[in-house]
């Protein structure tokens, strides 16, 4: 039977137990994709690459794979689209994603994997930090934008990062596997961070270099227009996860717009016994009317969530924590006879493991 689903093929030899694929995105980045590759090749020798070619036509795809590269295709255009299939393409027990366009510096990445190997983490996001004559990898625009992205998320969910829109990150099984994956573009950035928030994953946070984008290469990001898809899908992620401050707050609006039409009115009433402006009176009550329809709603949104996030948990919980596997391969210290092997040493089975059969009769 055909099946989407693939294990990675090799494993490192700084962690034999565990499978770690790397996931590249690219749109026209063929001048910079073998020097990615081969630098995640160096940095983490044995781990799989897989770079999704996502409607290039310069050649991208072809380069990718005289590298050593897995390469694969995505033909909706989009990096949301690429780490949806991605996701759902891949089964290992370490994802490092990463952009094809060499802005960032590939020799971080064992330091990502240690951090996240260290426990207890499911996303290590790296944080960019411009590297001395970078030109202009990281224009002002962009750097304002993502200040005043990550400051906006901070107050709607309590907490944020320092880089929310970096795109070099790594992440375990469990966090993968629970990621539903919904936007299409550059947002996918915002929605794996408020993935984090939302199921208050354990996370943390390593700053790696960034610098200018191989000679040849163009940023695929436009400013404005990418600034305000991932604005809306801000706004409708603290629709989503925060419906009881939205909701409330708007029904607050009316209650007070409501308010602020009817007390007069009585006020007049008490005084006059007459109600001269009924249309006063009725805007009022339909004010109040929406009110409380719309508060309604924000309970109704809220249990929905807390819903959807056991859900989510439940779906989190079906895989063991990877990390369980690096202080198990450090405890023993016994003489190797007395050694168990490392399957029973494991405290859980880790993607693409078979328990061998018992040999009790």
């Amino acid at each position: 039977m055909n099946t989407e689903v693939t294990s990675a093929r090799w494993r490192t030899p700084l962690y034999p137990e565990l499978e770690i694929a790397a996931i590249v995105p690219c749109h026209n980045e063929a001048s910079a994709i073998e020097a990615v590759v081969h630098g995640l090749q160096a940095a983490v020798p044995g781990m799989t690459i897989y770079v999704y070619d996502n409607c290039s036509t310069d050649g991208t795809a072809e380069r990718a794979a005289k590298a050593g590269a897995i390469v694969r295709e995505e033909h909706r255009k989009g990096k949301g689209n690429v780490v949806r299939r991605a996701f759902a393409d891949i089964d290992a027990d370490v994802y490092l994603m990463i952009d094809g366009d060499g802005t960032y510096d590939t020799s971080a990445a064992p330091v990502l994997i240690a951090e996240l190997l260290s426990g207890p983490y499911d996303h290590v996001l790296g944080v960019r930090e411009v590297e001395v004559n970078a030109g202009a990898a990281y224009r002002q625009g962009h750097e304002f934008g993502n200040r005043l992205i990550n400051d906006i998320t901070g107050w709607v969910f309590g907490r944020t990062e320092n880089d929310m829109l970096s795109g070099y990150r790594v992440m375990s099984r469990r966090f993968v596997k629970s990621f539903p994956a919904v936007s299409r573009e550059f947002e996918i950035e915002t929605e794996l961070t408020v993935h984090t928030l939302a199921l208050r994953l354990p996370h943390t946070s390593v700053p790696v270099a960034f610098r200018d984008r191989a000679e040849g290469s163009e940023s695929k990001l436009k400013t404005y227009r990418d600034g305000f898809k991932i604005m809306r899908l801000i706004a409708q992620l603290a629709r989503h996860e925060r419906p009881l401050t939205v909701y409330g707050g708007a029904a607050a609006v009316l209650a007070l717009l409501g308010l602020g039409l009817i007390v007069p009115v009585l006020a007049e009433y008490v005084q006059t016994q007459l109600v001269p402006r009924v249309p006063s009176l009725v805007s009022g009550l339909i004010a109040l009317v929406l009110a409380a329809l719309t508060m309604a709603a924000g309970i109704v949104l809220d249990g929905i969530r807390k819903s959807r996030h056991e859900e989510a948990r439940l779906s989190y919980l079906r895989y063991p924590a990877v990390w369980t596997a690096q202080p198990v391969r450090l405890m023993s210290r016994a003489p190797a006879r007395a050694v168990a092997p490392d399957w029973q040493r494991l405290p859980v089975p880790l993607a693409g493991h078979q328990q061998p059969p018992s040999s009790v009769g």
